[in-house]
């Protein structure tokens, strides 16, 4: 009988386990490194300013994405979605073509295509963060910081344009707080976040495959043959924008601290990448994380096949719920029958 593969990741289970449980339970545990860290940052003139989550965002995703296509690449046998007449199983003598898969030097324009709109909104909106005073998000802003103005709300999730004028043309720069967080407040708010905007994507996600007017932002996705770790960001610009909007909602409402909103974008990142590799990795997400609850790469497949499964892009929670709904529908038009 061949050996259960999630035991392989017990060592992994093991290190995120310990780190979660010490940074709920015993904060002060990891206390001298996060403040080590945050000041280090904090006085970085790049950590303030104020495109850094967007250019953050572009440099774990080029390292991620790389990481996952060389391996797609060099390992034929751990490809799920393979399509076509050696589909059924792996041969490998007569190992199942690659996909066409574009080469970095070739994706500048996508890079650009992505980052424009960011660093847009980057430029023109004032960065509001929770444990920031008022006085030093007006400065940021091109603001009086001794004035209140009736223009700049205090909400998050309210935007407040930057006020231009020459002397400060631009929002190049956002008002951080003085003190970092502690262990057991980043852990929850990043758990909080992903919760959340896996709830939010799930309803979104369904509206994207049901509404007419929706299904268009959404195509540009689903077209392609096998999965691969490059349909990660196949994506039209409404889509893309919209995905990082919703991450960027996702942690304002819960008024999340700015270095957990640092923590949360190479998580976020791996996890798109990972649903999207088309490989059944030994120590995917899925895998580490306690049995069914994790989607994974091999239910979002599932998915791009044009199944009606892997509505949401990390965990199995509202797909399943979405499962539970429709057989209590069938169970009650039954009676009617």
């Amino acid at each position: 009988m061949p050996p259960d593969p999630r035991t392989s990741v017990f060592l992994p289970r093991l290190v995120l386990g310990t780190a979660f449980a010490t940074a709920i339970l015993l904060p002060s545990l990891h206390s001298p490194f996060l403040s080590t860290l945050y000041n280090f940052l904090s006085q970085s003139a790049f950590y303030r300013f104020s495109g850094f989550e967007t250019l953050e965002t572009i440099f774990f995703y080029l390292l991620i994405e790389v990481m996952y296509t060389v391996k797609f690449v060099h390992n034929p046998h751990l490809r799920i979605d393979v399509r076509g007449p050696q589909s059924a199983e792996f041969d490998a003598r007569n190992p199942p073509k690659r996909p066409r898969m574009r080469r970095p030097s070739r994706r500048m324009g996508e890079i650009a295509t992505y980052a424009a709109p960011l660093l847009t909104l980057d430029f023109t909106l004032i960065k509001k963060y929770a444990g920031v005073p008022a006085a030093a998000i007006r400065q940021t802003g091109g603001y009086c910081p001794l004035v209140t103005d009736r223009n700049i709300s205090s909400s998050f999730l309210r935007p407040t344009l930057h006020n231009f004028s020459l002397s400060s043309p631009l929002q190049l720069w956002r008002a951080i707080p003085v003190n970092p967080p502690s262990s057991r407040r980043l852990v929850f708010e990043l758990v909080a976040s992903f919760f959340l905007y896996d709830a939010l994507f799930f309803f979104i996600h369904i509206a994207f495959h049901r509404i007419p007017g929706l299904a268009s932002i959404h195509r540009p996705h689903h077209t392609h043959g096998e999965m691969h770790p490059q349909v990660t960001n196949q994506l039209s610009v409404a889509e893309r924008l919209a995905l990082i909007l919703l991450a960027n909602f996702a942690l304002n409402v819960i008024g999340a601290h700015v270095l957990t909103r640092t923590a949360f974008v190479p998580l976020f990142v791996y996890l798109l990448v990972d649903v999207h590799s088309g490989m059944d990795l030994e120590w995917s997400y899925d895998k580490v994380l306690p049995r069914g609850w994790g989607a994974g790469a091999r239910k979002h497949a599932q998915h791009h096949r044009g199944r009606e499964v892997g509505f949401q892009p990390f965990f199995c929670w509202w797909d399943e719920g979405l499962e539970v709904f429709k057989g209590l529908w069938l169970i009650h038009l039954f009676k009617y029958f």
